[in-house]
């Protein structure tokens, strides 16, 4: 080896990555920041590791079978990983290396006792910190045991975990290189970690160290809890000092071991108050200078603090750009959409340019600022009613955060007609006691519909001549009249009035004859409903397929069929002209739907006709010819039933004839107007096809120009980036790069119901006395009770339900409708009581509890649970 394959600690920093790893790039560049002390030492780069790996030609196949190893595989990936671990542990250390790493041990001083640390490429990233995943040897002594344990950290790459992690990180392997950082051994007095935000509730201006006696793998380990300082705004606001018992020391000839801590001095804090402040101090210059929160090892030795690792603290959720430095509170629009999904920067920047509302992005999220309609008493007041009846999860979030003194200025009240909610049709209740509200007459949601129709229609015909940079021209008038057609006063009228007569229903009948939700009865088969429309028109595409065995076989074989070609090959089979004449009727009309569709960048129904094999196939198997028709009437007669049972009941009532015919107003006007609550979507939604087809076409153009590398780039684009790109044929492929590892990074984020600009998130909490012990807590949005089999589905195009199953899902949006008409019950993680989720289930009569956190991991698939949708919890059955 004539290139140099050491390098000293002074001379790297993050350009060095791919020389040094993560753990060295950041060593160095801590130990250019002024203030920080970082121990000396030096690197063993990558090219030392990728010339140690030539040596083994074996490891190629190896690498190749552990590529193809399914993670959950951990017997066959713990397997495969001590083989290949061995092999590199055996392979000796050249001479010319080995004299280079001596040489540098010499500059650390005879004899000087060494932590030597694992430091990979793909380590200590925004996205993955890979934090524990390769080793960390302290305390070694002498350069013949240094060597031995280089040798051990190459080979570390691939411990079990760090696999396992990369895998689902989708990090290849092979791409990956390991280097070695060598250091000279700090013997602290005490140890720990810093945050330098709180690592729970993400809380920026609050930073936490957690401190021990001697080195800190005695933490690390678990061997001892340790003391724990909160500090906030350059003081200690809170403090628990541990009782420890043991510690870890160096032993003089190398190695560690525990010791016991005097009895005396078990309950002493590891750090002064003055001590934990002036490391937090030092915490924020490292901070500054990464530009993100960090978690952060540090020693102490002799009151001098030495920093041995920094890494960003990647389980934060980002913060919205605010420009200015006053209090914000955001509240998630996607868990009003019921798409908690991150989304790409094309869809994200459509839905922005779209929306009623000023949203903000952050970890491919939107967010709306509330914080002014919470300065104000009466809007205030306004705005947590209507959150509250949406979903009580977001209620609690927002006023636990408003408990607290001094976070909102004071401010004057919202203009008048104002959004008070992020969701396309936000309001509240306007009934006054028993008194019946006047609504708008029943006549006007077919003239809202033929509205939204001949907008869509006209949008089709005009955007067809439009490319290039006339077609983001003409895309951002169309936005305009996208606006004005969901913003028009009669359409929020329309929405509102089936809402209020819903919640007008549900308070009297409890009121007057102890009903709960009893318009959840009521509401059964509403005409009008597209969504609910949409899961029944697939079971007559079912009533098709069904007598049709090869149509059958062949959707049962759909994923192995090219989406382009699907329906010509459907075509090919006996009796698939019919099939493919029903799936390309149902297609032209719900085409444009998909599982997160408020994501223009998510592939449509017309675009991925495959999707809907496995819902054809479970409507087959679990349904009779004519079930659509059947299920209707059969709601329509419920309902019916129902409403002849209330007013008979009232009727019998002190002021009975009143009381009940103020409820059959009420019916009849849930009836005419609950199922229009999901039609704005369904335009909204119809326009984007319309949007998404004419970018798409752009793209492919890019693409033949050689100009982006493939069309899904442009997803990675925002609107306006987009629109720079087709008007100067140039795109800057770094930033999409980037922007695809964000993306992948955003994906293990979970989303708050409710953020600050603290970077605080609050999730909220049920404060209910009713639920069972055991029982998992929710919101009641379809009344019933329901006993079955759990399914829990995460992915709409993986559900193989059988009748009578229930589904467990984060979160549903229109399209999972296709699947609602076989299942017997709804459990979601998110939604609200006028979701789409609950709105469906109320139609088909589901009993539903949404709103259940953590349900997807809290409920085993296919364990019996009861779902009790009147009284909103979820019973664990044995």
């Amino acid at each position: 080896m004539t290139d140099s394959c050491v390098l000293d600690l002074h001379d790297v920093d993050e350009t060095r990555t791919e020389a040094v790893g993560g753990k060295g790039a950041h060593l160095g560049a801590l130990s250019r920041i002024e203030g920080i002390r970082v121990p000396e030492g030096f690197c063993v780069t990558t090219d030392a590791f990728r010339r140690i790996i030539a040596q083994a030609p074996s490891l190629d196949a190896r690498l190749d079978q552990l590529s193809r190893l399914d993670p959950d595989d951990r017997e066959a990936v713990r397997t495969l990983s001590v083989e290949i671990r061995r092999t590199i542990e055996e392979i000796p250390v050249p001479d010319g290396l080995a004299t280079e790493i001596t040489r540098a041990l010499g500059r650390l001083g005879a004899g000087a006792a060494c932590a030597v640390r694992s430091s990979a490429t793909a380590e200590d990233l925004p996205m993955a910190s890979f934090a524990g995943q390769q080793d960390t040897y302290l305390n070694v002594v002498g350069p013949a045991e240094v060597l031995r344990h280089v040798s051990r950290c190459w080979a570390s790459l691939f411990t079990e975990r760090a696999v396992i992690y990369r895998r689902r990180n989708g990090i290849d392997h092979r791409t990956v290189r390991m280097a070695v950082v060598v250091q000279r051994m700090v013997l602290p007095n005490a140890s720990g970690i810093l945050f330098t935000a709180d690592p729970v509730t993400g809380n920026r201006k609050t930073a936490t160290v957690d401190a021990g006696f001697g080195l800190g793998e005695a933490l690390v380990s678990g061997l001892v809890n340790p003391d724990v300082f909160t500090v906030r705004h350059g003081e200690v606001v809170a403090r628990t000092i541990a009782v420890k018992q043991r510690a870890v020391h160096a032993l003089p000839g190398g190695g560690t071991r525990e010791v016991e801590i005097d009895p005396r001095q078990q309950e002493r804090p590891a750090l002064t108050d003055e001590q934990a402040v002036r490391l937090v101090d030092l915490g924020r210059r490292i901070e500054a200078h990464f530009g993100r929160p960090q978690d952060i090892e540090w020693c102490l030795a002799d009151d001098d603090f030495q920093i041995v690792q920094s890494r960003p603290i990647t389980t934060l959720f980002p913060i919205p750009e605010a420009g200015d430095q006053e209090h914000h509170i955001y509240v998630s629009v996607g868990h009003q959409q019921m798409m908690t999904d991150p989304m790409k920067p094309l869809g994200y920047s459509m839905w922005q340019l779209t929306a009623m509302v000023a949203m903000h992005e952050a970890g491919g999220r939107l967010f709306v600022d509330v914080s002014q309609r919470l300065a104000s008493p009466e809007s205030r007041a306004a705005l947590l009613d209507v959150m509250g009846k949406g979903d009580p999860l977001v209620r609690d979030a927002l006023e636990t955060v408003l408990d607290r003194d001094g976070l909102l200025p004071p401010a004057p009240d919202a203009a008048p007609g104002s959004p008070p909610a992020p969701d396309a049709a936000p309001g509240g209740p306007s009934a006054h006691g028993d008194a019946v509200p006047d609504g708008p007459e029943p006549g006007i949601v077919p003239e809202l519909i033929e509205r939204s129709r001949g907008s869509v229609a006209a949008l089709e015909r005009d955007i067809r001549t439009k490319s290039g940079p006339a077609l983001f021209d003409f895309l951002l008038e169309a936005f305009e009249e996208h606006r004005r057609v969901l913003g028009d006063p009669l359409n929020f009228r329309a929405i509102m009035a089936g809402m209020e007569a819903t919640w007008w229903l549900n308070d009297q009948l409890l009121e007057w004859l102890g009903e709960k939700n009893a318009a959840d009865t009521l509401t059964l088969s509403a005409p009008g409903n597209i969504t609910s429309e949409m899961g029944l028109a697939l079971l007559d595409v079912a009533d098709v397929v069904r007598p049709r065995p090869e149509v059958v076989a062949f959707l049962r074989d759909a994923e192995s069929v090219d989406d382009a070609v699907f329906l010509d090959e459907l075509a090919k089979v006996p009796g698939g002209p019919e099939a493919r004449d029903a799936i390309e009727g149902y297609l032209g009309r719900y085409g444009m739907r998909c599982a997160g569709e408020i994501d223009i960048t998510r592939p449509r129904w017309s675009e991925c006709p495959t999707t809907l094999a496995p819902a054809i196939l479970d409507n087959v198997r679990n349904f009779a010819p004519g079930a659509a028709a059947q299920r209707f009437e059969q709601g329509r007669q419920k309902a019916l039933h129902k409403e002849h049972d209330v007013l008979t009941r009232l009727r019998a009532l002190p002021d009975g004839d009143r009381k009940a015919d103020g409820t059959k107003r009420m019916i009849d006007r849930v009836r005419a107007f609950i199922g229009y609550r999901e039609y704005p979507k369904y335009g909204i939604v119809s326009r984007y096809f319309v949007y998404k087809q004419a970018l798409m076409a752009e793209a492919e153009r890019l693409v033949r120009a050689g100009v982006l590398a493939q069309k899904e780039d442009a997803f990675y684009l925002t609107f306006q980036e987009l629109r720079d790109v087709v008007r100067s044929d140039r795109a800057d492929h770094r930033l999409i790069g980037e922007r695809k590892d964000a993306y992948r990074s955003y994906l293990a984020l979970t989303p708050p119901r409710v953020l600050t600009s603290d970077g605080e998130a609050v999730s909220g909490a049920y404060r209910r006395d009713d639920v069972p012990d055991g029982a998992l807590a929710g919101l009641p949005v379809s009344a019933g009770t329901v006993e079955g089999r759990a399914r829990v589905v995460l992915d709409m195009a993986q559900a193989d339900l059988e009748a009578g199953d229930i589904l467990v899902t984060a979160f549903t949006d229109p399209s999972w409708s296709t699947l609602f008409v076989g299942i017997a019950g709804l459990v979601t993680e998110v939604g609200g009581l006028m979701t789409h989720g609950a709105v469906i289930a109320r139609e088909y009569g589901l009993p539903a509890v949404v709103g259940v956190a953590g349900a997807t991991g809290l409920i085993r698939d296919g364990h019996r649970i009861r779902v009790h949708g009147t009284d909103g919890y979820v019973e664990l059955l044995p």
